[in-house]
Protein backbone atom coordinates (compact mmCIF):
# COMPACT_ATOMS: atom_id res chain seq x y z
CA UNK A 1 0.00 0.00 0.00
CA UNK A 2 1.44 3.49 -1.18
CA UNK A 3 0.71 6.55 0.90
CA UNK A 4 -1.23 9.36 0.16
CA UNK A 5 -0.19 12.59 1.93
CA UNK A 6 -3.05 14.80 0.55
CA UNK A 7 -5.79 14.06 3.77
CA UNK A 8 -2.25 14.11 6.29
CA UNK A 9 -2.44 16.89 9.11
CA UNK A 10 0.06 19.50 7.54
CA UNK A 11 3.54 18.66 8.18
CA UNK A 12 5.09 21.42 11.28
CA UNK A 13 7.57 23.64 9.71
CA UNK A 14 10.46 25.61 10.76
CA UNK A 15 12.95 27.75 9.06
CA UNK A 16 16.55 28.92 9.81
CA UNK A 17 17.61 32.10 7.87
CA UNK A 18 15.13 33.36 4.88
CA UNK A 19 14.26 36.06 6.23
CA UNK A 20 13.80 39.69 4.82
CA UNK A 21 15.80 40.25 1.55
CA UNK A 22 16.70 36.45 1.72
CA UNK A 23 15.87 35.13 -1.70
CA UNK A 24 15.97 31.60 -1.35
CA UNK A 25 14.01 31.73 1.89
CA UNK A 26 10.86 32.90 0.22
CA UNK A 27 11.57 30.12 -2.95
CA UNK A 28 11.56 27.64 0.03
CA UNK A 29 8.50 29.24 1.49
CA UNK A 30 6.79 29.02 -1.63
CA UNK A 31 7.26 25.71 -2.29
CA UNK A 32 6.37 24.28 0.89
CA UNK A 33 2.96 26.01 0.48
CA UNK A 34 2.36 25.01 -3.43
CA UNK A 35 0.82 21.85 -2.77
CA UNK A 36 -0.46 23.05 0.98
CA UNK A 37 1.20 20.22 2.97
CA UNK A 38 3.38 21.93 4.93
CA UNK A 39 2.62 25.24 7.84
CA UNK A 40 5.20 27.09 8.33
CA UNK A 41 5.09 27.66 12.59
CA UNK A 42 8.98 28.79 13.93
CA UNK A 43 12.26 30.04 12.85
CA UNK A 44 14.93 32.00 13.67
CA UNK A 45 14.84 33.88 10.63
CA UNK A 46 18.00 36.30 10.44
CA UNK A 47 21.27 36.88 12.81
CA UNK A 48 19.75 40.12 13.41
CA UNK A 49 17.35 40.43 15.79
CA UNK A 50 15.50 43.10 14.67
CA UNK A 51 15.08 41.68 11.55
CA UNK A 52 14.20 38.44 12.30
CA UNK A 53 11.34 39.62 14.60
CA UNK A 54 10.31 41.99 11.58
CA UNK A 55 10.32 38.34 9.34
CA UNK A 56 8.34 36.71 11.75
CA UNK A 57 5.86 39.63 11.87
CA UNK A 58 5.23 39.94 7.66
CA UNK A 59 5.27 35.69 7.76
CA UNK A 60 2.13 35.53 10.57
CA UNK A 61 4.32 33.82 12.78
CA UNK A 62 3.34 33.84 16.56
CA UNK A 63 6.18 36.10 18.62
CA UNK A 64 6.71 33.11 20.98
CA UNK A 65 8.31 31.02 18.10
CA UNK A 66 10.49 33.76 16.62
CA UNK A 67 14.00 33.03 17.57
CA UNK A 68 16.85 34.80 17.97
CA UNK A 69 18.88 31.54 17.58
CA UNK A 70 18.57 28.01 15.97
CA UNK A 71 20.12 26.46 18.70
CA UNK A 72 17.34 28.26 21.14
CA UNK A 73 14.82 27.11 18.26
CA UNK A 74 15.62 23.78 18.21
CA UNK A 75 15.76 23.12 22.12
CA UNK A 76 12.44 24.97 22.39
CA UNK A 77 10.48 23.06 19.35
CA UNK A 78 11.72 20.19 20.80
CA UNK A 79 10.00 20.57 24.39
CA UNK A 80 6.51 21.51 22.88
CA UNK A 81 4.03 18.83 22.14
CA UNK A 82 3.01 21.05 18.60
CA UNK A 83 6.76 21.61 18.18
CA UNK A 84 8.33 21.62 14.44
CA UNK A 85 8.91 18.06 12.86
CA UNK A 86 11.35 19.64 10.33
CA UNK A 87 13.28 22.41 9.80
CA UNK A 88 14.27 23.96 6.66
CA UNK A 89 18.52 25.36 6.24
CA UNK A 90 18.41 28.41 4.37
CA UNK A 91 21.26 30.55 5.65
CA UNK A 92 24.86 31.09 4.25
CA UNK A 93 26.84 28.17 3.83
CA UNK A 94 29.33 28.30 6.66
CA UNK A 95 25.70 27.89 8.93
CA UNK A 96 24.18 24.67 7.34
CA UNK A 97 26.70 22.77 9.27
CA UNK A 98 26.20 24.40 13.10
CA UNK A 99 22.05 24.67 12.49
CA UNK A 100 21.42 21.09 10.90
CA UNK A 101 23.51 19.33 13.77
CA UNK A 102 20.81 21.30 16.14
CA UNK A 103 18.32 20.23 14.33
CA UNK A 104 18.85 16.37 14.27
CA UNK A 105 20.50 16.61 17.73
CA UNK A 106 17.01 18.05 18.67
CA UNK A 107 15.40 14.96 16.68
CA UNK A 108 14.22 17.38 14.17
CA UNK A 109 14.36 16.45 10.32
CA UNK A 110 16.17 18.72 7.81
CA UNK A 111 15.81 20.11 4.85
CA UNK A 112 19.15 21.94 3.81
CA UNK A 113 19.81 24.14 0.96
CA UNK A 114 23.66 23.41 -0.78
CA UNK A 115 26.37 22.50 -0.90
CA UNK A 116 25.72 20.94 2.14
CA UNK A 117 28.31 22.54 4.85
CA UNK A 118 31.22 24.97 4.31
CA UNK A 119 33.90 21.65 4.48
CA UNK A 120 34.41 18.72 3.48
CA UNK A 121 35.09 17.72 7.18
CA UNK A 122 31.82 19.89 8.07
CA UNK A 123 29.97 17.10 5.61
CA UNK A 124 31.12 13.90 6.80
CA UNK A 125 30.60 14.54 10.70
CA UNK A 126 26.79 15.80 9.66
CA UNK A 127 26.25 12.67 7.50
CA UNK A 128 27.37 10.57 10.36
CA UNK A 129 25.18 12.58 12.75
CA UNK A 130 22.83 12.34 10.39
CA UNK A 131 22.80 8.67 8.91
CA UNK A 132 22.75 7.08 13.33
CA UNK A 133 19.29 9.79 13.96
CA UNK A 134 17.40 7.74 11.19
CA UNK A 135 15.95 10.96 10.79
CA UNK A 136 15.22 12.36 6.92
CA UNK A 137 17.84 14.15 5.70
CA UNK A 138 17.01 16.27 2.05
CA UNK A 139 19.28 18.29 0.53
CA UNK A 140 17.71 20.74 -2.04
CA UNK A 141 19.09 20.11 -5.99
CA UNK A 142 15.93 21.31 -7.16
CA UNK A 143 16.56 20.52 -10.98
CA UNK A 144 16.45 16.49 -9.89
CA UNK A 145 12.53 17.25 -9.41
CA UNK A 146 12.12 18.67 -12.98
CA UNK A 147 9.60 16.64 -14.84
CA UNK A 148 11.65 16.34 -17.97
CA UNK A 149 14.78 15.57 -15.70
CA UNK A 150 13.04 12.79 -14.46
CA UNK A 151 12.09 11.49 -17.77
CA UNK A 152 15.77 12.13 -18.49
CA UNK A 153 17.07 9.37 -16.06
CA UNK A 154 13.88 7.01 -16.48
CA UNK A 155 15.40 6.50 -19.97
CA UNK A 156 18.68 5.94 -19.43
CA UNK A 157 17.89 3.32 -16.61
CA UNK A 158 15.53 2.02 -19.28
CA UNK A 159 18.83 1.31 -21.91
CA UNK A 160 17.14 3.73 -24.35
CA UNK A 161 20.34 5.39 -24.79
CA UNK A 162 22.78 2.15 -25.07
CA UNK A 163 26.11 2.48 -22.91
CA UNK A 164 26.58 6.20 -22.16
CA UNK A 165 30.24 7.27 -23.33
CA UNK A 166 29.85 11.20 -23.18
CA UNK A 167 28.15 13.55 -20.55
CA UNK A 168 28.31 17.19 -20.71
CA UNK A 169 27.04 19.48 -18.42
CA UNK A 170 27.49 23.19 -18.31
CA UNK A 171 25.68 25.89 -16.09
CA UNK A 172 27.06 29.61 -17.13
CA UNK A 173 25.55 32.70 -15.72
CA UNK A 174 26.81 36.25 -15.66
CA UNK A 175 25.05 38.40 -12.64
CA UNK A 176 28.40 38.21 -11.17
CA UNK A 177 30.56 39.49 -14.42
CA UNK A 178 31.36 42.56 -11.95
CA UNK A 179 32.40 43.07 -8.68
CA UNK A 180 28.94 44.19 -7.44
CA UNK A 181 30.22 42.59 -4.28
CA UNK A 182 31.74 45.81 -3.35
CA UNK A 183 28.28 47.47 -3.37
CA UNK A 184 27.11 45.46 -0.47
CA UNK A 185 24.78 43.31 -3.16
CA UNK A 186 23.32 40.74 -0.59
CA UNK A 187 24.05 37.74 -2.20
CA UNK A 188 27.22 38.29 -3.92
CA UNK A 189 28.87 39.45 -0.78
CA UNK A 190 28.54 35.78 1.38
CA UNK A 191 28.80 33.88 -1.95
CA UNK A 192 32.10 35.65 -2.73
CA UNK A 193 33.70 35.23 0.99
CA UNK A 194 34.75 32.27 1.71
CA UNK A 195 34.34 32.02 5.61
CA UNK A 196 30.64 32.33 4.70
CA UNK A 197 30.63 30.37 1.31
CA UNK A 198 33.33 27.93 2.11
CA UNK A 199 36.14 26.99 -0.67
CA UNK A 200 33.82 26.78 -3.62
CA UNK A 201 32.90 30.21 -5.77
CA UNK A 202 31.02 28.93 -8.66
CA UNK A 203 31.35 25.71 -8.16
CA UNK A 204 30.02 25.36 -5.01
CA UNK A 205 26.61 27.79 -5.73
CA UNK A 206 26.38 26.37 -8.72
CA UNK A 207 28.86 24.30 -10.44
CA UNK A 208 27.55 20.75 -7.19
CA UNK A 209 24.08 21.65 -9.11
CA UNK A 210 26.05 20.60 -12.42
CA UNK A 211 27.46 18.03 -10.73
CA UNK A 212 24.49 16.34 -9.03
CA UNK A 213 22.69 16.62 -12.28
CA UNK A 214 25.05 14.66 -13.84
CA UNK A 215 25.49 11.96 -11.36
CA UNK A 216 21.90 11.74 -11.38
CA UNK A 217 20.72 11.25 -15.03
CA UNK A 218 23.17 9.15 -16.03
CA UNK A 219 23.25 6.55 -12.93
CA UNK A 220 26.88 7.12 -13.11
CA UNK A 221 29.54 8.07 -10.47
CA UNK A 222 32.61 10.16 -11.53
CA UNK A 223 35.75 8.62 -10.31
CA UNK A 224 38.28 11.26 -11.11
CA UNK A 225 37.81 15.02 -12.10
CA UNK A 226 40.83 17.74 -13.45
CA UNK A 227 39.70 21.63 -12.65
CA UNK A 228 40.68 24.51 -13.71
CA UNK A 229 38.98 27.36 -11.85
CA UNK A 230 39.49 30.84 -12.51
CA UNK A 231 39.21 33.89 -10.34
CA UNK A 232 38.24 36.69 -12.96
CA UNK A 233 36.55 39.69 -11.36
CA UNK A 234 38.58 42.01 -9.35
CA UNK A 235 40.57 40.77 -6.08
CA UNK A 236 37.97 37.68 -5.87
CA UNK A 237 39.04 35.14 -3.99
CA UNK A 238 36.53 32.59 -4.81
CA UNK A 239 36.49 30.67 -8.15
CA UNK A 240 33.80 32.73 -10.91
CA UNK A 241 34.70 29.94 -13.83
CA UNK A 242 35.30 26.64 -13.54
CA UNK A 243 36.22 24.07 -16.59
CA UNK A 244 36.42 20.61 -14.78
CA UNK A 245 37.13 17.14 -16.82
CA UNK A 246 35.12 13.90 -15.44
CA UNK A 247 36.03 10.52 -15.92
CA UNK A 248 33.23 8.10 -14.97
CA UNK A 249 32.82 4.63 -13.79
CA UNK A 250 31.64 2.22 -16.66
CA UNK A 251 34.52 4.31 -18.63
CA UNK A 252 32.57 7.23 -19.79
CA UNK A 253 34.05 11.09 -20.27
CA UNK A 254 32.72 14.17 -19.46
CA UNK A 255 32.92 17.98 -19.16
CA UNK A 256 31.31 20.36 -17.03
CA UNK A 257 31.71 24.11 -16.87
CA UNK A 258 29.94 26.22 -14.57
CA UNK A 259 30.75 30.07 -15.18
CA UNK A 260 29.29 33.49 -13.14
CA UNK A 261 30.76 35.62 -15.60
CA UNK A 262 29.62 34.57 -18.84
CA UNK A 263 28.24 37.57 -20.14
CA UNK A 264 24.84 37.01 -21.76
CA UNK A 265 23.75 34.08 -20.05
CA UNK A 266 21.14 34.40 -17.34
CA UNK A 267 20.63 30.60 -15.80
CA UNK A 268 21.81 28.78 -18.80
CA UNK A 269 21.57 25.51 -16.86
CA UNK A 270 22.26 22.52 -19.92
CA UNK A 271 23.09 18.95 -19.74
CA UNK A 272 23.34 16.34 -22.46
CA UNK A 273 24.42 12.40 -22.60
CA UNK A 274 25.50 10.48 -25.84
CA UNK A 275 24.88 6.81 -25.75
CA UNK A 276 26.01 3.84 -28.28
CA UNK A 277 22.66 3.89 -28.87
CA UNK A 278 20.91 7.66 -28.58
CA UNK A 279 21.75 11.21 -26.96
CA UNK A 280 19.54 13.10 -24.67
CA UNK A 281 19.90 17.00 -24.28
CA UNK A 282 17.37 19.14 -21.95
CA UNK A 283 17.71 22.75 -20.73
CA UNK A 284 16.53 24.16 -18.05
CA UNK A 285 15.22 27.65 -19.79
CA UNK A 286 13.54 25.51 -21.65
CA UNK A 287 12.62 22.99 -18.96
CA UNK A 288 9.65 21.66 -20.38
CA UNK A 289 11.22 19.64 -23.60
CA UNK A 290 13.39 16.98 -23.84
CA UNK A 291 15.28 16.06 -27.22
CA UNK A 292 15.88 12.39 -27.62
CA UNK A 293 17.94 11.50 -31.27
CA UNK A 294 18.40 7.66 -31.76
CA UNK A 295 21.85 6.71 -33.91
CA UNK A 296 20.92 7.18 -37.69
CA UNK A 297 17.42 8.48 -36.44
CA UNK A 298 15.46 11.84 -36.51
CA UNK A 299 15.53 13.87 -33.79
CA UNK A 300 11.98 12.98 -31.07
CA UNK A 301 10.78 16.13 -28.70
CA UNK A 302 9.26 14.99 -26.00
CA UNK A 303 7.00 17.54 -23.91
CA UNK A 304 5.72 17.84 -20.42
CA UNK A 305 2.90 16.68 -19.70
CA UNK A 306 1.96 14.60 -23.06
CA UNK A 307 -0.34 11.49 -22.02
CA UNK A 308 2.17 9.39 -23.50
CA UNK A 309 4.97 10.62 -20.49
CA UNK A 310 4.54 7.73 -18.00
CA UNK A 311 6.41 7.42 -14.39
CA UNK A 312 8.32 9.83 -12.51
CA UNK A 313 8.08 12.75 -15.24
CA UNK A 314 4.20 12.00 -15.03
CA UNK A 315 4.18 11.94 -11.38
CA UNK A 316 6.17 15.48 -10.96
CA UNK A 317 3.35 17.52 -13.30
CA UNK A 318 0.66 19.68 -12.29
CA UNK A 319 -0.17 21.56 -14.91
CA UNK A 320 -1.55 20.31 -18.31
CA UNK A 321 0.83 21.02 -21.62
CA UNK A 322 1.71 23.88 -22.86
CA UNK A 323 1.91 25.63 -19.41
CA UNK A 324 5.19 25.64 -18.57
CA UNK A 325 6.76 24.73 -14.91
CA UNK A 326 10.23 25.52 -13.88
CA UNK A 327 12.06 26.10 -11.17
CA UNK A 328 9.53 27.11 -8.60
CA UNK A 329 7.24 23.96 -9.59
CA UNK A 330 10.57 21.73 -9.10
CA UNK A 331 11.02 22.77 -5.59
CA UNK A 332 7.72 21.95 -4.56
CA UNK A 333 7.65 18.56 -6.25
CA UNK A 334 10.65 18.38 -3.39
CA UNK A 335 8.60 19.83 -0.76
CA UNK A 336 5.94 17.40 -1.82
CA UNK A 337 8.06 14.19 -2.09
CA UNK A 338 9.47 14.92 1.55
CA UNK A 339 6.03 15.38 2.88
CA UNK A 340 5.18 11.80 1.49
CA UNK A 341 8.05 10.52 2.76
CA UNK A 342 7.57 11.66 6.28
CA UNK A 343 3.75 11.17 6.21
CA UNK A 344 4.32 7.67 5.12
CA UNK A 345 7.19 6.52 8.40
CA UNK A 346 4.62 8.60 10.71
CA UNK A 347 1.87 5.80 9.17
CA UNK A 348 4.33 3.04 8.98
CA UNK A 349 3.44 2.81 5.47
CA UNK A 350 5.02 2.43 1.87
CA UNK A 351 6.41 5.77 -0.06
CA UNK A 352 5.17 6.03 -2.72
CA UNK A 353 8.73 4.65 -4.91
CA UNK A 354 8.46 8.59 -7.09
CA UNK A 355 8.61 9.96 -3.81
CA UNK A 356 11.94 9.07 -3.28
CA UNK A 357 13.63 10.56 -5.59
CA UNK A 358 14.69 13.38 -3.30
CA UNK A 359 18.60 14.25 -3.06
CA UNK A 360 19.26 13.05 0.28
CA UNK A 361 22.31 13.34 2.70
CA UNK A 362 24.73 10.97 0.54
CA UNK A 363 24.09 13.38 -2.36
CA UNK A 364 25.19 16.66 -0.09
CA UNK A 365 28.26 15.13 0.98
CA UNK A 366 28.89 13.88 -2.55
CA UNK A 367 28.25 17.82 -3.41
CA UNK A 368 31.32 18.21 -0.94
CA UNK A 369 33.48 16.18 -2.38
CA UNK A 370 33.03 17.39 -5.76
CA UNK A 371 33.87 20.77 -4.59
CA UNK A 372 37.14 20.13 -2.75
CA UNK A 373 38.82 17.48 -5.55
CA UNK A 374 38.20 20.44 -8.09
CA UNK A 375 39.88 22.90 -5.48
CA UNK A 376 42.40 20.78 -5.02
CA UNK A 377 43.24 19.90 -8.24
CA UNK A 378 43.90 23.59 -9.47
CA UNK A 379 45.76 23.93 -6.77
CA UNK A 380 48.11 21.20 -7.49
CA UNK A 381 48.41 22.44 -11.17
CA UNK A 382 45.55 21.22 -12.59
CA UNK A 383 46.40 17.29 -11.55
CA UNK A 384 43.37 14.50 -11.54
CA UNK A 385 42.10 13.94 -8.46
CA UNK A 386 40.46 10.61 -7.68
CA UNK A 387 37.29 11.31 -5.75
CA UNK A 388 35.79 8.34 -2.99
Amino acid sequence: MTDDTSAQPKLRLGMVGGGQGAFIGEVHRIAARLDDRYELLAGALSSDSTRAAASAVELGMDADRSYESFEDMAVMEADREDGIEIATIVTPNHLHYPAASAMLRAGIHVICDKPLTATLAQAKELAELANASGLLFAVTYNYSAYPMVRLAKQLVAQGRLGDIRIVQVEYPQDWLATNIEDDDQKQAVWRTDPEKAGAGGCIGDIGTHAFHLAEFISGLKATELLADLTSFVGQRKLDDNANILLRFDNGAKGSLWSSQIATGNENALRIRLYGDKAGIDWSQENPNYLSVTTLGGSKEILSRANASIPGAAGYSTRLPAGHPEGFLEAFGTLYKDIAKQLNARKSNRECAPDAMLVPGIADGLRGMQFIEKAVNSNVGGNTWQKLS
